[in-house]
């Protein structure tokens, strides 16, 4: 019999670890391929680990509740043939990856043997960047150097003097390799075993109910906590007038159910203006990670979406820009379903450049989101209302019924200021507003 490593699998390129929140099977179960045998949880979603083999679970490695990092085996499934040990799929590249890999890295300690040791500046005497590389193309070692007469300011040695000195000191040189020298062992200082703090006493009379988060939930506050510690969180408010997208959505929805399936909401029409906006202003397109700014070539919209138990995910949809109404229509439906089923899968909470949420669907005409990090703004669609409005016709002003919703744009002060924060929003605004009332679908 052979016997199958059932590893954790990899999950995308941010997730190291997870946690197993159950075993759908147990010692001696018959597995099937791509059946499920675990679920497992991450800082992104929850998910199910299958088989890749049919055979029959004869051993577990980990209990609920433990946590475990990509690639380590999490069972053993025996199957039918010779006495060994399968690879994965994953494993057979990995071993390719791996020799390229040691290949490169022999090749770069012979190398990092056959080079001078690095010339450094010292409190007594500074070497320039072009000196130091000079220094090292010419092999004029750190004793070499160090006993050059420099005619720059407080000594300091200058390009002409250290070609001066190559050119004097001979037609051939040759160089002379200097061992490093090995750095001192520098004392580290003790430190003290931090006290530990100890939990808050919850205070109960009795009467109430002592509720534990979940998972879930402490890992959304922690990231909450974390956004608005780091984030320089600024919002702008502008009010837009749909009642062209409301028309023509009352009138296509029916038509559109019948012909693609699909429910018609207003979220994948509002999804197409934000992915146009981005695509005008790619600088709200970023992420700030320490002091650099990346600048995201992909316009990938996270979409806000509730779960069951209350608590919110973000799946992402992919290239947003490039979807048609119909694609854009189908993708929205189709995270948020499986959000509500709890059958996202890691990639698909991932990779998101840009956060929308719609505080509308709970009656809130207005809000100030939280940016989801490493992000730098966040849009927040209000509910649409039937107001009174001044309209402005050729023929003069007059009041009319209109609807409209307010767009809350929260962005990272750091790197986006007002002006760039509020021509984003302005602009999705404007992409709303001018709705084609006769478009086709």
């Amino acid at each position: 019999m052979a016997k199958f490593e059932l590893k954790l699998p990899k999950m995308g390129e941010s997730v190291a670890e997870a946690t197993i929140t159950s075993w759908l099977k147990e010692v001696g179960d018959t597995i099937e391929l791509d059946e499920a045998v675990l679920e497992i949880a991450t800082d992104k979603v929850d998910s199910e680990v299958p088989s890749e083999v049919d055979g029959v679970l004869v051993e577990k490695f980990f209990n609920v509740d433990d946590v475990v990092q990509v690639g380590q085996v999490l069972a053993i499934i025996e199957t039918e043939g010779d006495d060994e040990v399968l690879q994965t799929k994953d494993e057979v590249e990995e071993e390719k990856e791996h020799e390229a890999v040691v290949e490169a890295v022999e090749q770069t300690i012979n190398i990092a043997k056959e080079t001078v040791a690095p010339v450094v500046s010292s409190d007594a005497r500074f070497y320039s960047p072009l000196v130091k590389n000079i220094a090292k193309q010419e092999g004029v070692s750190q004793q070499e150097l160090d006993a050059i007469r420099g005619t720059g300011k407080e000594g300091r040695v200058t390009k002409n003097d250290i070609l001066s000195h190559i050119k004097n000191r001979g037609s051939n040189p040759k160089p002379v390799i200097q061992k490093a020298e090995t750095p001192e062992a520098v004392q580290q200082p003790i430190l003290e075993k931090p006290k530990e703090v100890s939990k808050p006493v919850v205070v109960s009379n009795g009467e109430d109910e002592i509720i534990e988060m979940t998972r879930m939930g402490k890992l959304v506050a922690h990231h909450m906590v974390e956004s608005v510690q780091k984030s320089a969180h600024v919002q702008s408010f502008i009010e837009a007038d749909v009642t062209k997208i409301w028309n023509w959505r009352k009138k296509n929805k029916d038509i559109f159910m019948k012909r693609e399936g699909e429910n018609l909401t207003f979220t994948p029409i509002f999804m197409e203006a934000i992915a146009k906006a981005l695509r005008d202003y790619p600088m709200m397109n970023i992420s700030l990670q320490g002091d650099t700014i990346v600048k995201k070539k992909n316009i990938n919209l996270g979409m806000a979406a509730a779960l069951p138990d209350g608590n919110l995910i973000v799946p992402v949809i992919k290239n947003a820009d490039q979807l048609n109404l119909v694609g854009m229509t189908k993708q929205v439906n189709d995270l948020a379903n499986r959000a509500r089923l709890n059958q996202l899968k890691p990639d698909d909470v991932q990779g998101g450049t840009y956060t929308v949420t719609n505080v509308g669907t709970f009656g809130s005409i207005m809000g100030t989101p939280i940016i989801n990090q490493p992000q730098v703004g966040i849009l927040a669609l209000g509910a649409i209302r039937k107001v009174p409005a001044v309209i402005e016709t050729p023929e003069g002003d007059f009041i009319g019924i209109r609807y409209k919703m307010f767009l809350s744009h929260s962005y990272d002060h750091r790197v986006v200021n007002g002006a760039l924060g509020g021509m984003f929003v302005k602009a999705v605004k404007d992409y709303l507003e001018a709705w084609d009332s006769n478009r086709e679908i």
